[in-house]
């Protein structure tokens, strides 16, 4: 974090604020998931296509075979978890899709754990599951034991579990690229993969009405290009595990954003639940800090005593 001007904990914070609307703009459209999906890449995309041609388009010679292994591995991911966390929405509320679908840390902690050898405090392993508890109360009221909630609850997890991958094998191919070459990249895949599957699904691609347009482009500008692109750039910075913490954030923003906009009413679960959400992750990201700090520590006085 010393390379950095920017507090990037303050950077995560906007991108999970701005990540909290992406199931509230999925609920009020009347697309396909599929579709929605692909709009949401493909306008992204789009928007950041002349910052990329006008400065960024000699660093793709940067990239490496790995990287392009790595980073068509992330693009697909993150397709097939939209894909599958906007389907669950048709079987279940906002507020139980978004609490399973953000529940990462079950899948970073031991992801990071076997390939990237990250070891974690006993300090960070209890407020992680304090915050993974506090996610599962918010919506305890309005989990339902029937098919459809069921099966929609399982996609929403299938889901986490995706976008956990997409975030892992970004994290070696962020350190060595730029952002905006990075993310263009990913989204480009991504929107390619959702291309092919919405032909293979024969969803149509058109006509909708306005509103659809509208919710797309917001889908595209809002939670993608400021809040999964700090996302990418937090990458560089921070560690998968401690992005997939903070994410636990969204149901709350989520659960809010619906009260006020679908009337889904807050039930005193969600309200403690919040609560416990984000106690458990200013611990965590507390105790992340404190052990990163420490070991920068460390290193000074050991190039200290290197250069005496």
């Amino acid at each position: 974090m010393s390379g950095t001007k920017v507090n990037p904990y303050a950077v995560l914070a906007i991108g999970v604020i701005s990540v909290s609307t992406s199931a509230i703009l999925v609920k009020v459209s009347t697309a396909p998931s599929g579709v929605i999906a692909f709009y949401r890449m493909f306008f992204s995309v789009l928007f950041m296509l002349p910052v990329f041609l006008i400065k960024y388009v000699p660093e793709l010679r940067l990239i490496t075979r790995r990287d392009w292994i790595f980073s068509i591995a992330a693009g697909v991911f993150l397709a097939f978890h939209f894909i599958l966390w906007f389907e669950s929405l048709n079987y279940t509320s906002v507020a139980s899709s978004t609490v399973l679908v953000t529940l990462q840390p079950l899948f970073a902690f031991i992801g990071t754990y076997f390939f990237f050898k990250e070891k974690f405090s006993w300090k960070a392993i209890l407020s992680g599951l304090v915050a993974v508890i506090g996610s599962v109360i918010i919506s305890w009221g309005d989990f339902k034991i029937s098919g459809s909630a069921l099966f929609g609850d399982m996609l929403a997890l299938i889901a986490c579990a995706l976008v956990t991958a997409y975030l892992m094998f970004g994290q070696s191919v962020r350190k060595r690229l730029s952002l905006v070459t990075y993310t263009f990249v990913v989204y480009s895949i991504s929107a390619i993969t959702l291309f092919i599957y919405v032909l293979i699904r024969q969803e149509p691609l058109v006509p909708y009405g306005t509103s659809d347009w509208v919710y797309f482009i917001l889908l595209a500008l809002i939670p993608n290009l400021l809040g999964h692109t700090l996302f990418n750039w937090s990458l560089k910075w921070l560690s998968t595990s401690t992005i997939s913490m903070a994410i636990l954030f969204e149901p709350v923003g989520a659960a809010i954003l619906a009260y006020y906009l679908l009337q889904e009413a807050v039930v005193w679960t969600q309200a403690l639940g919040g609560a416990i959400v984000i106690g458990g992750v200013s611990l965590f990201l507390l105790d992340e800090r404190r052990i990163r700090l420490k070991e920068m520590k460390k290193n000074m006085i050991g190039g200290v005593k290197d250069g005496s």
